[in-house]
């Protein structure tokens, strides 16, 4: 899977002679031109950054179609995203607002093809502390707690409609070769036994020629 997104971080566009107000025009057209070098063989394209001839390419190849899976809505519809990307990446929230917004993506996604299967993914900050009993506070994107409480919490996650959550040990007290290791002997395991149904694989998208926990995670500002 590759993950795109827009950028938001005003410092670096002067860096590429970027107009930021136009990235999200940008990014339609960027998404595109990835699009077509990973799929087309020694493709001739122009676009505004510059050109590509018949005598370039970009190789290895990936083996079918690469599901792109666009970060928050990089400035577009999010119809737009559900009828282009393979799956859709957003931020932590609390349980309920994160119910909604899978309910929101899942109703998209339908709308563009019935019956694919577009991923849900968010992302989750996480500083898991050596009591595995110990309650989560708050921390930006996400919370410091034991693994008892990160079972949990993903468990309900996924009973609102998410498939895959992005951890991240950027705020952890812990050495993250320690936290990988619990969290892949002591939450992974027992997260699989909870629920023996296997999400299903991401799906390609057609190519061109077809057309309480609640308030844990929601965002510190």
């Amino acid at each position: 899977m590759l993950g795109v997104a827009w950028g938001d971080r005003p410092v670096e566009f002067p860096a590429f002679g970027v107009d930021i107000e136009q990235r999200a025009v940008l990014f339609r057209e960027y998404f595109e031109v990835i699009r077509r070098v990973l799929e087309r063989e020694y493709p001739m394209l122009k676009w505004t950054a510059g050109v590509l001839s018949a005598n370039a390419d970009l190789v290895p190849k990936p083996l079918g179609r690469l599901p792109m899976l666009v970060t928050g809505n990089s400035g577009q519809p999010l119809s737009w995203v559900a009828g282009h990307a393979g799956g859709w990446t957003t931020s932590p929230r609390g349980i309920h607002p994160q119910a909604e917004a899978a309910t929101r993506w899942r109703d998209e996604a339908h709308a563009t093809r019935p019956g694919a299967f577009k991923p849900f993914v968010q992302s989750l900050y996480v500083d898991l502390a050596d009591d595995a009993h110990l309650p989560p506070t708050p921390i930006h994107l996400g919370f410091r707690a034991g693994r008892h409480f990160l079972l949990s919490f993903l468990e309900s996650l996924r009973g609102v409609g998410v498939n895959h959550v992005i951890l991240n040990f950027k705020y952890g007290e812990r050495p993250a070769s320690e936290v990988l290791e619990e969290i892949g002997t002591e939450v992974l395991p027992r997260l699989a036994d909870a629920h023996a149904d296997k999400p299903a694989a991401v799906e390609p998208e057609p190519s061109d020629a077809e057309v309480d926990v609640e308030d844990t995670v929601a965002p510190q500002h």
